[in-house]
């Protein structure tokens, strides 16, 4: 995939909320295609970094690539399943897209598993969309323009916004992910006294701290800008923020290779990063 010959025109809020309802369409419709693959007998592969990828992936990618050429052509569109078609840094507005994240939990039979799409501007998500197709509800925001859930199907939502930090005498909760725990992670929420642990698979953890279910969502270990940027986005327009393990602003599109995040912490509360 080549970038284009000129930069694309700076994406503001207005144009982001123009885009937002056909773009929920397309998170929908990719989880439609997901949902009618047969999990018993599809064919499920490995990629070069030993994670799986499905038909599920395939067709949900295809699905958001091909709407998103026909509503915004001028944005250049990357997911996961076309990485090497690409690689940073780039500067301009682009699409960063995870057509199925949380795949293991997908091939497992759980419903933990979403479709990512974000518009990232300025090395920094200004939209996001997640739908989890299995649970029939997408959440989405527009960073300076709030955040919402709704189900799937409906074109009305509900406000969302994170909470604050936790006072005297509640626990911090602290999402951890099911398929990918490490070592710092770990460290990090035991540094917080009394801190439960919420175990959720794929970006609804982003969700659940947008929606103050959870407090903070830590992940001290290398993931990808596909992953996350939808979350961050969610996370920001809900009210929180997503910094490095530092506590400094993520930018995303400039790394040298692969999309890398070597790691994040989603803040609930973005006066205690």
């Amino acid at each position: 995939m080549n970038k284009p010959s000129s930069p694309t025109p700076p994406i503001d809020g207005k144009v982001a909320a123009a885009l937002i309802e056909p773009l929920t369409e397309l998170v929908a419709s990719a989880g439609t295609a997901i949902l009618a693959i047969d999990r018993t007998a599809m064919r499920v592969d490995g990629k070069i970094d030993g994670s799986p990828v499905t038909q599920a992936d395939l067709a949900a990618d295809r699905i958001i690539h091909d709407g998103l050429a026909r509503l915004a052509p001028a944005i250049e569109a990357f997911s996961e399943e076309r990485m090497r078609l690409t690689a940073p840094p780039y500067d301009n507005s682009f699409f960063l897209i995870d057509p199925l994240d949380g795949t293991r939990e997908f091939v497992a039979g759980r419903s933990e598993f979403t479709v990512n799409l974000a518009l990232v501007e300025n090395g920094v998500p200004l939209l996001g969309i997640i739908g989890a197709p299995a649970l029939g509800l997408i959440w989405r925001g527009i960073v300076g323009h709030g955040a919402e859930r709704l189900a799937a199907g409906s074109d009305r939502g509900e406000p969302i916004r994170t909470r604050r930090f936790p006072p005297k005498g509640r626990p911090w909760i602290a999402a951890v992910s099911r398929s990918h725990g490490d070592p710092k992670t770990d460290e990090f929420i035991a540094a917080r006294e009394g801190a439960v642990r919420e175990v959720l698979g794929s970006s609804l953890k982003f969700v659940k701290v947008a929606e103050g279910a959870i407090d903070i969502y830590p992940r001290l270990a290398p993931t990808h800008e596909w992953d996350i940027a939808a979350g961050c986005a969610i996370v920001a327009a809900a009210g929180g923020k997503v910094t490095d393990a530092a506590g400094g602003d993520l930018r995303f599109g400039s790394r040298a290779q692969d999309f890398v995040v070597p790691a994040f912490i989603a803040w609930g509360d973005p006066e205690i990063c």
